[in-house]
């Protein structure tokens, strides 16, 4: 997460191993929380299949890929980072906590004790806590509180989200990782990630379902009241357009990835009539010469299958009615001109395409849906710096201030003066020796 570099800079480092690519970027840590990026890596994906991984020595390949080209980029070698996990081995769920509070004023002490007791919940044993996630504090009867540190009150409760992932998912991202001579200092779920990159707090607080579309995976994230309240991760994406259009078109499946990404459009009726396309061949066979709206027919039910499983998941979960600022939507996938209209019509709610939210260096690169994952990777990594820095500071404090103390000059009192001060002292002293 986190690198000093040989000239003194502080910087931190955020990957993403997605299904299709994998993205490494390095950051300058600047103050206020803001960092700026000197550093990307790009490549394609091998070894990973629905955000999983399914090959360690060709996901160790791509990774290192990566890294060695954000590295070659920014001119520092790096030695931790931030990263991220999706896949169908995750789930969520809500959970609540309640303790006393020792003193009659709210800390941070009482915060993490009520946390602790919100995630002793019962997992299975192949499961681990990733996240948990504070949505709102009570106090005695006052409740949707949202930071409750120096306030008065006799109880402390708490709701929060709790998301786990699969143990062994886990482990094996970090093991590639690891394998790289890289440490893994923060593992973060990815729609958390894109979340903080592409949200408005506006939207947070009115109601908003983040819809992130990926290669492999595409995940969900709902927030309410400024809080998470439910996630999901569902196995299908870009890749499955891409197989598509190979399996219809009869084209090698590079090849229609490439058609997807030049020529491919989610609805039929913004494509011209009279639009051709070349297809290329499998093995020896000719190219030939077909209508985009071809294309167009089969991608759009692909991609609206996909809206429809998104609008089922929220409908389960009770959130359809409750996201008024509507559906964002991001990731490379969707980038497919026709994505906003098409899904305006499946979920009834206004949609916007949502791109990271950063305008410092080569923001003319990073800002780009393809790109949330890890921007929100790099923002979750300053955070925790932050966090660390401000926690070193305040222990230097306490031990200076423990210092001074140890060290404070003795008041010297003269026993025989008769002064009220010289005779508190002597009966002090009796009591000491006499009990």
């Amino acid at each position: 997460m986190n690198t000093k570099s040989e000239e003194g800079k502080d910087l931190i480092v955020a990957l993403d191993i997605g299904t299709s690519k994998v993205v490494a970027m390095i950051a300058e840590v600047l103050p206020g929380n803001a960092f700026n990026v000197i550093g990307i890596g790009h490549h394609p994906s091998r070894g990973m299949k629905k955000g999983m991984v399914v090959n360690i020595e060709e996901t160790i390949q791509t990774i290192q890929y990566a890294i060695e080209e954000a590295e070659l980029r920014a001119g520092f070698s790096v030695r931790s980072v931030c990263t991220g996990i999706a896949g169908s081995h995750i789930h969520s769920f809500n959970s609540s906590g309640m303790v006393a509070v020792k003193d009659t004023e709210i800390t941070q002490v009482d915060i993490d004790r009520v946390l602790e007791t919100a995630r002793a919940v019962s997992i299975p044993a192949d499961q681990q806590i990733l996240h948990v996630l504070p949505q709102q504090f009570k106090v005695n009867d006052q409740d949707d509180i949202r930071n409750p540190i120096g306030m008065t009150g006799m109880r402390l409760e708490v709701k929060v989200h709790i998301i786990t992932g699969s143990v062994s998912a886990a482990q094996n991202i970090v093991k590639c990782i690891r394998r790289c001579g890289l440490e893994v200092n923060e593992l973060v779920l990815q729609p958390l990630a894109s979340s903080m990159a592409v949200l408005t707090q506006d939207e947070r607080d009115i109601g908003v379902a983040l819809v992130d579309i990926g290669g492999g995976t595409t995940d969900i994230a709902v927030f309410i009241d400024g809080a998470i309240r439910h996630t999901a991760v569902i196995p299908i994406a870009g890749d499955q357009v891409t197989n598509d259009i190979a399996m219809a078109l009869r084209t090698p499946t590079v090849e229609a990835e490439e058609l997807k990404l030049r020529y491919g459009v989610t609805k039929q009726m913004m494509v011209p009539p009279d639009s051709v396309i070349e297809i290329p061949g499998v093995g020896d066979r000719v190219a030939r010469r077909v209508k985009r709206q071809s294309l167009a027919a089969v991608i759009e039910p692909r991609v609206e299958e996909l809206f429809s499983l998104v609008q089922r998941n929220l409908t389960e979960a009770g959130f359809d009615h409750l996201i008024a600022s509507g559906v964002v939507l991001t990731g490379g996938t969707s980038l497919l001109p026709g994505m906003t209209e098409l899904a305006e019509e499946v979920f009834m709610k206004p949609v916007r395409i949502a791109q990271p939210m950063y305008d410092g260096n080569l923001s003319d690169i990073v800002c780009n849906p393809r790109y949330a994952t890890v921007v929100g990777l790099l923002m979750e990594a300053r955070k925790q710096k932050g966090e660390v820095m401000g926690a070193t500071r305040q222990r230097n404090s306490v031990s200076s201030a423990s210092y001074s103390t140890s060290n404070a000059p003795t008041t010297r009192i003269n026993v025989n003066d008769g002064s009220e001060q010289s005779i508190w002292f002597k009966m002090k002293e009796w009591f000491v020796k006499t009990f």
